[in-house]
């Protein structure tokens, strides 16, 4: 599954800006029209399958950071994939798919969440293992300084209120564009650059403290 890569640009004042690196293969398939959706439509079980390998890496990892744990983020995808399949009759062939179905993934979480009544947290044990690049070849040193940074990365995302998280990982780390991620959330451009810019200030605040207060107890 697509986890990303989280990438602290900067440090110290710099807020931290968490990017995702996605395949160029993943990262042009939902530019345009999917002619998967014309077949799915006119019934070919086979096209809907392909719909499904296509996008279920980007769904999944979606989810898997605004849930957390991995069993919710399976959960999540697949409902995302359920409501797809159900909704097939209203989705214009000619437009890409990727906006509906990062749409329905976060409709799909908040209802998770809210049926669970939990405030959404990311295990950060599980999360980051996940992302930690293999240490072989590389100086131990800066992969221990790199795992730390997406760790307090992590930390600072699962403390963000929903909105602000959910705007922030569709900009920072699934890479939407701004008016992409308005359209996504169902909000105005103008409301998703407040909430961005707030999320990216929370975020390097928590670093800063965190940060801050391991240097006062080592000294």
């Amino acid at each position: 599954m697509d986890h990303g890569d989280w990438t602290p640009a900067g440090g110290g004042a710099a807020a931290i800006r968490m990017t995702a690196v996605r395949p160029a293969a993943e990262a042009a398939g939902g530019g345009g029209a999917d002619p998967a959706i014309g077949r799915a439509l006119a019934g070919d079980a086979r096209a809907f399958e392909e719909l499904v390998r296509r996008h279920e890496r980007r769904v999944y990892g979606l989810a898997r950071r605004l849930l957390g744990r991995p069993e919710d983020a399976e959960d999540a995808a697949q409902e995302t994939f359920l409501r797809l399949f159900r909704s097939l009759g209203r989705l214009d062939p000619a437009r890409p798919l990727d906006p509906y179905l990062y749409r329905v993934t976060v409709n799909v979480c908040r209802d998770h969440g809210r049926r669970r009544r939990l405030r959404l947290a990311v295990p950060l044990e599980e999360m980051t293992a996940a992302e930690e690049p293999a240490a072989g070849g590389a100086d131990p040193a800066a992969a221990a300084g790199l795992a730390e940074e997406r760790r307090i990365a992590a930390a600072a995302l699962s403390a963000l209120p929903q909105k602000q998280r959910a705007a922030l990982v569709l900009r920072d780390l699934q890479g939407l564009s701004t008016r992409e991620v308005a359209e996504v959330l169902g909000s105005t451009e103008v409301t998703v650059r407040t909430q961005i810019s707030r999320a990216r200030l929370k975020v390097r605040e928590f670093r800063d403290r965190v940060l801050g207060g391991r240097k006062e107890t080592k000294s």
